[in-house]
This record gives C-alpha cells, sequence and structure tokens, in this order.
C-alpha cells in the first residue's frame, strides 16, 4: 500500500498551531485565574465568617472541585473526540470553560446573598473542570497528529506554551487589578479579569472554527473503520501500562505546578507578609521564562528522548523543593523570583515541556484522545487539585513550611519512579496501534506519519 502524504503550507502551519496554543491560552487563563483569585481575594469575598486561614483553606478547596470533574470531562470529551473528531470537541470545550468563568466575574458575593453565593461558586467551577478535563488533551492531539515524525516533541509544545501563556496573564491579570484601592479590588476590581474572558473566548471560538480535522483521525481510524463505541475503557484495558505511567507522570508536573504558583504565591503573600505587587512580579518574570525553556525541554525530547527530559524535570523537583523555601523565606524580591524561576521555568517546564508529545504517543489513534485525557486528568485529581489545600493544611498544621516539601519531594519521586517504568516514544509511529494487542502486518500498518 503506497503512503499517503498530506501537504502542508506555511499558513496551514500557522492556522494549525494558533488554533491549539490561543485556544489552550485563553482557556487556562479562565482556569488559572480562579487558582490566583482563591489565593488573593476569594477566602475573603465568598467565605468572611471564617479567619483568615480557613478562609484562604476553603478558597482552595473550592479550586480543588474543578479537578475532581475533570477526569468526567476527560471521559466524556475524550469520548466524542475518539468518535467524532478533534475539531467539535475543542470548540466544546472552550465554550464551557469560557462561560463558567465569565459568569464567575458576575456572580455576587456573600454579603449580598449568603450561602448561595459560595455555592453558585462551586457550580461554576464544576462547569469549567468539565471543559478543562479534555481541552488541553484535545489541543496536543491536534498538534502531535498535525506534526512532522521527528518533531512532535517542539509540535507539542505549543500545547503547554500555550498553557504558561494562560498562567502568565492571569497573573498579569490580577497584577493590574491589585494596583486599584483595595476597597475598589474587593468591591468590583476582581471582577474585571473574569469578565475579560468573554472576549478572550471569542477570539478562539474564531480561530478554532477555521480548523480542519486532523490527517490521523480521517485517515487512520476513519477511513479504516477504527472508531470504538468506548475508547476510555479500551484504553484503560488494552494498555494499563501506559495509562498510569500518564496517571503517575502527572503527579510532580501537575502537582509542583500548582503547588508552587498557586499555594506558593498565597504563602509568600499571606504567611510571609510580602507585597502583592513583588510576589506577582516574581511570578510573572518565572513565566515569562517558562515559555522558552518549555520549548527547549520539548525540542530536546526530540534528540534524546522524551523519558530523560522529562526524569531529569522529576529529579529536579525533588532538588528543588526545600530551596525554594529557604529561598522565599528572605522575604527579599531577588529570591524569591529565583525561587519561582527554578520551580516554573526549569522543575515544571522540563516535565510539562516533553509531556504532550509523551503522553500523545503512549496510545494508539483510535483510543488517543480518551486514554490521553482520561489518564492525564485523574492524575490532576489526585495531585494539581489537593496541591495547594494539602500545603495550605499542612501550614496550618505545623506552623511551618518543611512538611509542604516533604510533599512537593514525594510527589515528585512517584513522577521519577513512573517514568523510570515507562516506555521511550519518541522514534514510534502514532498512526497505528504498535501494541502487543493491536499488532498490524505490514500491509494493514501502511497508514504512515502525516508528511509535511
Amino acid at each position: 500500500m503506497t503512503e499517503i502524504t498530506a501537504k502542508t503550507d506555511d499558513r496551514s502551519r500557522l492556522r494549525v498551531i494558533l488554533a491549539a496554543s490561543i485556544g489552550s491560552a485563553l482557556e487556562w487563563y479562565d482556569f488559572f485565574l480562579y487558582g490566583t483569585a482563591a489565593a488573593l481575594v476569594f477566602g475573603e469575598l465568598f467565605f468572611p465568617k471564617s479567619d483568615p486561614v480557613v478562609g484562604t483553606l476553603l478558597a482552595f478547596l473550592t479550586f480543588g472541585v474543578g479537578f475532581v470533574v475533570r477526569p468526567l470531562g476527560g471521559i466524556l470529551f475524550g469520548i466524542m473526540g475518539d468518535r467524532f473528531g478533534r475539531k467539535p470537541v475543542l470548540v466544546a470545550t472552550l465554550l464551557m470553560i469560557g462561560v463558567g468563568t465569565t459568569l464567575i466575574g458576575l456572580l455576587p458575593t456573600y454579603a449580598q446573598i449568603g450561602f448561595w453565593a459560595p455555592t453558585l461558586l462551586v457550580a461554576m467551577r464544576v462547569v469549567q473542570g468539565l471543559g478543562a478535563g479534555a481541552e488541553y488533551g484535545g489541543a496536543v492531539i491536534f498538534l502531535v497528529e498535525n506534526a512532522p515524525p521527528k518533531h512532535r516533541g517542539f509540535w507539542g509544545s505549543f500545547a503547554p506554551l500555550g498553557v504558561s501563556v494562560g498562567n502568565l496573564l492571569a497573573a498579569g491579570a490580577f497584577a493590574l487589578v491589585t494596583l486599584l484601592p483595595r476597597e475598589d479590588l474587593m468591591s468590583w476590581g476582581w471582577r474585571i479579569p473574569f469578565l475579560a474572558s468573554f472576549l478572550l473566548i471569542m477570539v478562539g471560538i474564531y480561530v478554532r472554527l477555521r480548523i480542519t480535522e486532523t490527517p490521523v483521525f480521517t485517515e487512520a481510524v476513519v477511513a479504516r473503520g477504527k472508531v470504538e463505541r468506548n475508547p476510555a475503557m479500551e484504553a484503560l484495558k488494552r494498555h494499563p501500562r501506559n495509562f498510569f505511567v500518564v496517571l503517575g507522570a502527572r503527579l510532580a508536573e501537575n502537582g509542583l505546578g500548582y503547588l508552587f504558583p498557586v499555594f506558593g504565591l498565597s504563602y509568600v503573600i499571606t504567611t510571609l507578609g510580602v507585597p502583592r505587587s513583588d510576589a506577582l512580579s516574581a511570578l510573572m518574570l518565572a513565566f515569562v521564562i517558562e515559555l522558552f525553556t518549555i520549548v527547549g525541554f520539548a525540542t530536546l525530547s526530540d534528540r534524546i528522548g522524551r523519558r530523560p527530559v522529562y526524569m531529569f524535570g522529576a529529579l529536579a523537583g525533588i532538588a528543588w523543593a526545600f530551596p525554594f523555601f529557604w529561598l522565599v523565606g528572605t522575604k527579599e524580591w531577588i529570591w524569591i523570583t529565583v525561587a519561582f524561576i527554578g520551580a516554573r521555568a526549569v522543575v515544571t517546564a522540563a516535565m510539562f515541556g516533553p509531556q504532550a508529545a509523551y503522553f500523545a504517543e503512549l496510545f494508539p489513534p483510535q483510543r488517543r484522545f480518551a486514554g490521553f485525557a482520561f489518564a492525564r486528568e485523574l492524575g490532576s485529581l489526585l495531585a494539581g487539585g489537593p496541591a495547594p489545600f494539602v500545603a495550605a493544611a499542612l501550614v496550618a498544621w505545623s506552623g511551618s513550611w518543611w512538611p509542604v516539601a516533604c510533599y512537593a519531594t514525594l510527589l515528585a519521586g512517584l513522577t521519577a519512579l513512573a517514568i523510570w517504568s515507562g516506555p521511550e516514544t519518541y522514534e514510534e509511529s502514532i498512526t497505528v496501534d504498535n501494541t502487543s494487542d493491536g499488532r498490524m502486518n505490514a500491509a494493514t500498518a501502511a497508514v504512515p506519519q502525516h508528511a509535511t
């Protein structure tokens, strides 16, 4: 059977990258915006009868609600993505999280409607979480399935790059509104970043509606009759090792990815008493540097493999856990900045960069979206969602930061173990099922990598 090729001009390549990275940036701006607000204002606005520590804990607990429903979103939209295509799911997830975020900006506070305020806040967080459960996986798969075979790491990095841009936008938005007088910030200023989401999401929808379906899905799944009724359960049943590699690999990347910028931001401001503007500017600088290191680590994984780069990030997480708190404990802006740069631009970036292509390569095309999203978001539930709450609870219990550093070390160690036990994938085909249950002979496995 002759090789199928698909020529992609520069304009089409740019459209693919923009659809995934810009949409991902806008969507994760919404998701991370909640985490920043939880660290800075939600405790007082929605849980005012609690003391400041309990209020922050409750705000972080509602932050974790989004992670509870993310695996459900991963299963639901992952199945849809493997059955009906990657494009419609990318549009649907963007709409869901955008609506949830915009409505948060319109919510009355506890002072206005009492317990209904945190109840509605949790409801909007659920809507956000369902959409986020498949957003990142869809963006990654769209990029990787359009990428040249030897550059999947580089192409895939534009999805995590979008996440980092969204993180930066969220921190920047709150950095601007915190310049307002405190009374204005707490009365109406905090709403502006959430309401701005509506306009940003419209841009993302416009971009995503202009893309076409990936060639891997149309040629290797639909054309060959590989569409399955329940690809999520098939991924778990037929690829248990890879499923649990994804889950374990998420523990440090996602746990530390939220622990340091979300809990760390709250710890520096609330516990150490560092001014909000100083803490936010340090975190934003780390996010800017991370934009470059994510692409660098992803590109390196195209040359030496996904596992060595990912393993470096996990081991760096172990090495950085205690120094992070030593540095922020100085209360000096320069050392706080170094702490956040090490945590985000090195530790998280080294895992986040190669992760996109690695996770996509671990599953065959007919189960890729569901397997990727389900396993990844289950890891989010175990790591990213609880991380800020657990860290805040550990500080409240012990009165010190060292249990949090031990917690970070544990997450990074478990991830290192998962990566050590996983397969290498960077030279394998992503158009056929090469696992033991899906071996094909040369004739039936002739759908090639998408060439550009």
